[in-house]
């Protein structure tokens, strides 16, 4: 099992959440904002089994073009979103349950 920590403009959050939900992906939205991406940034968590994480990593990637392409709309940064892998036991610490 891996933890996929997302971290997506503000812009796709909408799309993203409600697109994934409807193909059965379960996750945890956070709202942040910080030194990261600066504001309007939302964080999703994503517990996923590893046969899955490229058709995960392909989704979000395919909703964020979809919806630019919809809007009419650029990236206005380098990166739709940033996202980073962990395996489960290593992200324990990391959500507050190894202590």
């Amino acid at each position: 099992m891996k933890l996929l920590v997302c971290i997506i403009d503000n812009v796709y959050r909408d799309a993203v959440e409600s697109r994934l939900k409807k193909q059965g992906y379960r996750m945890t939205e956070l709202a942040s904002s910080g030194g990261f991406w600066k504001k309007g940034n939302t964080t999703f968590l994503f517990g996923i089994e590893e046969k899955d994480i490229q058709q995960l990593q392909d989704e979000l990637k395919s909703i964020c073009v979809e919806l630019e392409k919809k809007k009419q709309r650029k990236s206005k940064q380098a990166h739709r979103y940033t996202s980073f892998l962990l395996d489960v036991k290593d992200a324990a610490p990391f959500i507050g349950l190894g202590n």
